[in-house]
């Protein structure tokens, strides 16, 4: 059986999860959540958060979670990797979440 992780920053796929079956009515609220619970057990095992500290590893985790419920997740993945080296907002190191986005596209297989 396959953990899933519960602790910040795994916490925000589950709360996205929730928010989508509430926004959607049409979508299965476990379907949903078996999903992002996934995503948090890819991103926890292809250790995408690796070197990132707490602060930039919750960003990194709310833009994944904003971009896979794109229409093309993979590309707006890759579009948010480019944009945080440009415009890093308040990450301590946009290098490393830039990197770590990239890593999740391919861990996502997108």
């Amino acid at each position: 059986m396959v953990t899933v992780p519960t602790e910040p920053p795994y916490d925000q796929f589950h709360e996205t999860a929730e928010a989508v079956a509430a926004a959607r009515p049409e979508v299965d609220l476990e379907i949903v959540r078996e999903i992002f619970d996934e995503a948090a057990v890819l991103v926890r095992d292809g250790l995408v958060l690796d070197g990132l500290d707490d602060h930039d590893a919750h960003a990194v985790v709310a833009g994944l979670c904003d971009d896979l419920v794109t229409g093309d997740a993979g590309a707006a993945i890759r579009a948010r990797a480019q944009a945080v080296l440009t415009e890093p907002g308040d990450l301590h190191d946009p290098e490393g979440a830039s990197v770590a986005y990239l890593v999740a596209v391919g861990v996502f297989r997108l």
